[in-house]
């Protein structure tokens, strides 16, 4: 007798693991998600690795000031390898510090943000009509004035703070999750499964956190990851300003700043490396943000 062969079953992949197969396929992304999480991690764990607590006056000697980088401490022979500012703190360490402050400035205005907007944007595509046009009217209203003129505004009547600048980010940011989320859930409400929850007379806050807010995650993570840049850089702009963070809690744009008036006298070093450090952490996050971008546009898969 001729025997059936059995088929071989189809192994399908999971949505997680499509996305990371594709995400890894680009090799310059894959670097700059490692240089992310590894700035991350030495965000987090920079009272513990750091040199130096740059910020304590105890560890701090004047006749450290100004050294270059490389050299050792007068009075230690601890070696500072990126140099020192004028006031003796490790440039390595502030660094570090300094990184720890604007990622969380950026992560809690983010996930404050995402939140409101997320929201605000659900709210306005279920309900619709005059809520919607209220919503949609505050939202471009907003978003023709420049970000930044935004939030000067809001810390020239708030004055300095971490906390103010968090609000202030918060307040410019929202928006830009409305729209993106307002607009996934205008397509996705006048789908079938919507209808269909509907007629099992399930309750709004269900259908919308349940059944719609999901499916409209995809285009949210692309724009976290592209405003959480934008987040930093627009920190970084407020703080070298001077209406950002206050000096006992400075980030990489106060530390830029601090160096600004020592470029023309060869002290480079104060504000070139914390520069490198701002521009590495927002390039890698951009790449990371495009490649995702690229990987969940349903227009790109075949």
């Amino acid at each position: 007798m001729t025997e059936i062969a059995t088929p071989t079953p189809v192994r399908i992949d999971s949505p997680a693991k499509r996305i990371a197969k594709q995400f890894v396929e680009d090799k310059i992304a894959v670097i700059g998600l490692i240089l992310f999480v590894l700035i991350a991690i030495i965000a987090i764990a920079a009272p513990w690795i750091a040199p130096q607590n740059p910020y304590d006056l105890r560890q701090l000697s004047i006749m450290d000031g100004g050294l270059p980088p490389g050299d050792a401490s007068f009075a230690t022979g601890q070696t500072f390898w990126l140099g020192t500012d004028p006031q003796g703190r490790d440039m390595l360490s502030a660094i570090m510090y300094g990184l720890r402050i604007s990622l969380m400035v950026a992560v809690v205005s983010l996930t404050l943000a995402i939140t409101i907007g997320t929201i605000v944007g659900v709210a306005a595509a279920y309900f619709g009509g005059r809520f919607d046009s209220i919503v949609m009217r505050i939202v471009d209203l907003q978003l023709s004035f420049p970000a930044i003129l935004i939030a000067l505004i809001l810390l020239a009547l708030l004055g300095r703070g971490v906390d103010k600048v968090i609000l202030a980010l918060v307040i410019v940011q929202w928006a830009y999750y409305a729209r993106t989320v307002r607009s996934s859930a205008m397509v996705e409400t006048r789908k079938d499964y919507i209808d269909a929850a509907r007629c099992l007379a399930l309750s709004d806050r269900r259908i919308m956190f349940r059944h719609l807010l999901p499916n409209c995650v995809p285009p949210l993570i692309v724009v976290a990851t592209v405003q959480i840049a934008q987040a930093i850089a627009l920190e970084a702009t407020l703080s070298f300003l001077g209406v950002g963070v206050p000096i006992t809690e400075p980030s990489l744009g106060l530390l830029i700043a601090n160096g600004y008036d020592y470029l023309l006298s060869g002290r480079y070093w104060v504000s070139v490396f914390p520069g490198i450090a701002l521009v590495v952490t927002i390039v890698a996050i951009n790449v990371v943000g495009d490649r995702l971008r690229d990987v969940l546009n349903p227009r790109l898969q075949s």
